[in-house]
């Protein structure tokens, strides 16, 4: 992330405190500098699994949730004020959610676009079917259910903004990468990386935050998976195919060349991802773990199956019923806005983040139960933990900077909590036999 270097990196210079004696340890970060790790996690943590849903903001899955901060009803940008309104999961439409959009719904007053934001124009989001006003919306709490009883039963982060402003491209690599070589919002052809044609481009973004030119959507930098490989641990990232009205694999790694084209493609890269099912019930579970959904069972809205919620309670489920329980520690987030309103004022931190406010579930045996979480994280702050955990150094300026869930979500003195299993309309029976679907589980 060389541009994020030319800027300044941000050094880690705190350290956070959890509920039990610190181990620290001092390991290098990506540009050769040192700074202090806590192994506080180590070794009860021994496996982290990061499931990834879609384009939900905070407000729209947890309006009304007991304890964090949230809305019914938002301003636009004529200065009327909207009732928000339930939209199920089922209902199909779509929501501009680029850097253009989160610029106009912040609204912001700062020198930059979207800083400073006063999060009252999120009427000026362009909208593609559905009903009118669809950007304020939230889940209705039926449907949201299962996510809000493994936030009772566990943590819930009402303070977990995107580490970037826009769409799910950019925040795909940022999961794997904690970076995307200042790309902004989706490549211009039909395969998102390498396996693209030539020609196929996603713009730049600029320190001013704007678009400074253009470049082929296939990168080279390091990624949480090679790091894995280079402490000899194993990884995994189970996905799906789609071939509408893209083509290529929900997976960030396909944007990055030595993982496209090397071994780690044929041996880390799963599908379909239910055999992620099947492989923890057959004793399987490599020391970490990412899990993207099928278009039916993800969240984004123009897809409308509905069964995200079921989706994900299965894959915690499989998890909590499993001989890995005691060492695992899972995390759901939801990789952006998808255009929805939220009440809360993303912080900036750098000229691509952060990005609108959006879920994150913290879910192990060490974790808090009934617990809201107010400390700011973003994305970048998962792989900061498993960083931490697993004694690796960090990517880029984001995970650098990214404040640890260990501190605050954690409670690693307690014994492991014994796990309740997740209620849900679809079993884990009716996942392992879903047909594969051609779609993307999210074409923004």
């Amino acid at each position: 992330m060389k541009r994020l270097f030319a800027l300044g990196t941000i050094v880690a210079s705190f350290t956070w405190t959890a509920c039990s004696s610190n181990s620290m340890t001092t390991v290098p970060s990506a540009n050769g500098s040192a700074f202090v790790r806590s192994a506080t996690a180590g070794p009860k943590v021994k496996h982290v699994v990061w499931i990834v849903q879609e384009n939900r903001s905070f407000n729209d899955m947890f309006e009304g949730y007991p304890g964090a901060k949230t809305a019914s009803q938002g301003k636009d940008s004529r200065g009327a004020t909207i009732p928000l309104q339930p939209i199920a999961l089922t209902v199909t439409y779509e929501i501009d959610h680029s850097a253009f959009a989160m610029f106009s719904a912040c609204n912001g007053t700062g020198k930059l676009p979207g800083t400073k934001c006063r999060m009252n124009a999120f009427d000026l989001e362009p909208q593609y079917g559905g009903p009118e006003n669809g950007q304020y919306a939230f889940v209705p709490h039926s449907e949201s259910k299962p996510y809000w009883d493994m936030a009772h039963e566990f943590v819930l982060a009402d303070k977990m903004f995107a580490s970037q402003i826009d769409e799910s491209f950019v925040a795909h690599q940022y999961v794997i990468a904690a970076q995307a070589a200042s790309s902004v919002d989706v490549p211009t052809a039909s395969y998102w990386g390498c396996g693209g044609p030539k020609s196929e481009r996603v713009q730049i973004l600029d320190s001013h935050r704007g678009y400074s030119g253009v470049q082929r959507p296939c990168f080279d930098y390091t990624t949480l998976g090679d790091e894995l490989d280079k402490s000899h641990l194993d990884w995994r990232f189970y996905t799906s195919r789609y071939r509408k009205p893209l083509s290529g694999y929900w997976s960030g790694y396909q944007a990055v060349r030595h993982i496209f084209g090397g071994s780690d493609w044929k041996k880390n890269i799963i599908t379909p991802q239910k055999r992620f099912l099947s492989d923890v019930r057959g004793g399987k579970l490599a020391s970490m773990t990412w899990i993207t959904p099928l278009c039916p069972d993800s969240d984004h809205p123009l897809c409308g199956g509905g069964f995200g919620p079921s989706w994900v309670s299965s894959v915690v489920n499989a998890i909590g019923e499993s001989k890995f329980w005691n060492t695992t520690a899972i995390f759901v987030q939801w990789d952006d806005w998808g255009g929805f309103y939220d009440p809360a004022k993303p912080p900036f931190e750098d000229y691509d983040g952060l990005g609108f406010r959006v879920p994150l579930i913290v879910i192990s045996p060490y974790a808090r139960q009934n617990y809201v979480s107010h400390v700011q994280y973003e994305t970048a702050s998962v792989l900061r933990f498993t960083e931490d955990v697993f004694g690796l150094p960090s990517l880029s300026a984001s995970d650098t900077r990214a404040t640890s869930p260990a501190g605050d979500c954690f409670d690693f003195n307690q014994q492991p909590r014994t796990f309740v299993r997740i209620r849900a309309p679809e079993s884990e029976a009716f996942f392992l036999n879903q047909p594969e679907d051609p779609r993307i589980p999210d074409d923004g």
